[in-house]
């Protein structure tokens, strides 16, 4: 288990990577009501400077938040997530692409007696590495 004071600024994480598919698309959107055309219709996205459909902004960062929990937040002495900051979405994320997250630690800050927030800056790649979605992520992380 590794807790607050077990990581250092500078530690890097990757995760494994995961194919984003059509069903993703019209299951994220029939799930948040976001059906979009960019996203949704063929003919619409084919018009536009993508060419094709694209995944929600969302999806990228809730799949990205999917990839970081199972494999690593089992093995940190996680509490909550705190928060994020910084989002910016800097290209396409198309169907058929490979994504994974890179995690590097940025700061670390005391909470109380208990638990500390660490602040992680989050880069989603897709299978070409270049960056499709990059944000500040906080978790809250006990102490031993």
């Amino acid at each position: 288990m590794k807790y607050f004071e077990d990581f250092r600024v500078g530690d890097k994480i990757v995760t494994r990577g995961r194919t984003i598919t059509e069903t993703d698309i019209v299951n994220f959107a029939a799930l948040s009501g976001d059906w979009h055309p960019l996203h949704t219709n063929i003919e619409y996205a084919k018009r536009t400077q993508f060419g094709e459909r694209i995944a929600h902004g969302m999806l990228v960062l809730t799949l990205a938040s999917g990839l970081i929990s199972p494999e690593h937040l089992l093995h940190m002495a996680f509490i909550a997530f705190y928060g994020m900051d910084e989002v910016r979405f800097t290209a396409p994320t198309r169907i058929g692409d490979t994504i994974h997250v890179e995690l590097e630690v940025m700061d670390k800050q005391d909470k109380d007696e208990h638990s500390g927030v660490i602040s992680f800056r989050e880069s989603t790649k897709n299978q070409k590495g270049e960056n499709v979605a990059l944000s500040m992520i906080k978790l809250l992380i006990a102490r031993h």
